[in-house]
């Protein structure tokens, strides 16, 4: 009898535990990322595209649009989404942040506009500009923007950003900040500041090194994140590697190899402190197909990991969770 109460006993702290211990685990986790598109190259079905919220949050911002509607119907096949495709297109997705008007990181969002709900395009005038002027244009697909060509059907809403500028996004409890990247001179891209609360992550568009490229934009940038690597409140930089170590830096068009993301990696240390390098989540995104890029680009890598990164290689629809 006694030893029936004592189980009853166990099994009744178990029970009242087990929603503070779920709670806690929420509050640890303070981004979800969801890649629908992971790569750089010629598969239309697996393009730059990432979801972003706030941990424990269904409401997400998307990070580039190259692939949108095979990217969530595999997150769904993974369990990282629930619902229809059609849902979550319309209803969880508050808006998008194009880094650069690349179709790899745009073409999912044109194609799926006509299903689409009504959202803001968030991005620099750079690139804003030229999906006004060149895609959501009569001449190449209906305007489905609130500017351009008549006539202008508004189902999006340019929100132009200012490098530098945080943009407070409502439904989703996040802050954007936009800085500007060097993507095969003098082409620009944007890097993508989100924070929630005191944690932020870091998401880069396609941008060359420092370098090769002949600007400072990176090194600014390294500068501006320091302080938060300091902090330990910077919680992953998601960053491009296109190129295994092979390719010539003439052929490179603005984009990374193994070697060139060691040396900014370093170069950021130089800024944030060695010692607190280590173990910071580095994913790796835009990897191109090809040229048996795949192997050789993670073993280049974990090869020159002087710093000890946490080096991360995203797979479509699998949730990352910071």
């Amino acid at each position: 009898m006694l030893q029936l109460l004592r189980l009853v006993l166990l099994l009744k702290t178990c029970f009242l535990l087990f929603p503070l211990i779920l709670t806690a685990q929420a509050k640890q986790i303070k981004f979800s990322v969801i890649p629908l598109g992971v790569k750089g190259g010629s598969d239309e079905s697996n393009l730059s595209a990432y979801l972003v919220a706030a941990g424990g949050s269904n409401q997400f911002i998307c990070m580039d649009a190259g692939t949108l509607h095979s990217g969530i119907r595999k997150a769904i096949g993974k369990g990282s989404l629930k619902g229809e495709i059609s849902d979550i297109l319309q209803k969880n997705i508050s808006g998008y942040f194009i880094s650069h008007p690349h179709l790899d990181h745009l073409a999912g969002m044109i194609i799926n506009s006509p299903d689409d709900s009504n959202k803001p395009i968030y991005g620099l005038p750079f690139c804003l500009n030229i999906i006004k002027e060149k895609y959501f244009s009569w001449k190449s697909w209906a305007n489905f923007g609130d500017a351009g060509e008549e006539p202008r059907l508004k189902k999006y809403h340019y929100a132009e950003m200012a490098a530098g500028h945080t943009e407070k996004i409502e439904n989703a409890g996040l802050h954007v900040t936009p800085y500007l990247l060097s993507h095969s001179s003098p082409y620009l891209s944007t890097a993508f500041l989100v924070s929630h609360g005191n944690s932020q992550i870091l998401y880069l568009g396609d941008t060359g090194a420092d370098e090769v490229e002949k600007s400072q934009q990176l090194s600014q940038l390294w500068k501006t994140i320091a302080p938060l690597i300091k902090q330990h409140s910077l919680k992953a930089i998601f960053i491009e590697v296109s190129f295994a170590n092979d390719q010539k830096k003439e052929l490179l068009f603005g984009h990374l190899t193994p070697d060139l993301l060691m040396q900014e990696m370093n170069n950021l240390a130089g800024f944030a402190g060695t010692e607190n390098m280590k173990n910071l989540n580095i994913v790796i995104t835009h990897q191109k197909p090809g040229a048996n890029r795949e192997i050789k680009i993670p073993e280049e890598l974990r090869a020159a990991n002087n710093l000890q990164l946490n080096l991360i290689f995203p797979e479509q629809g699998v949730t990352l969770n910071f």
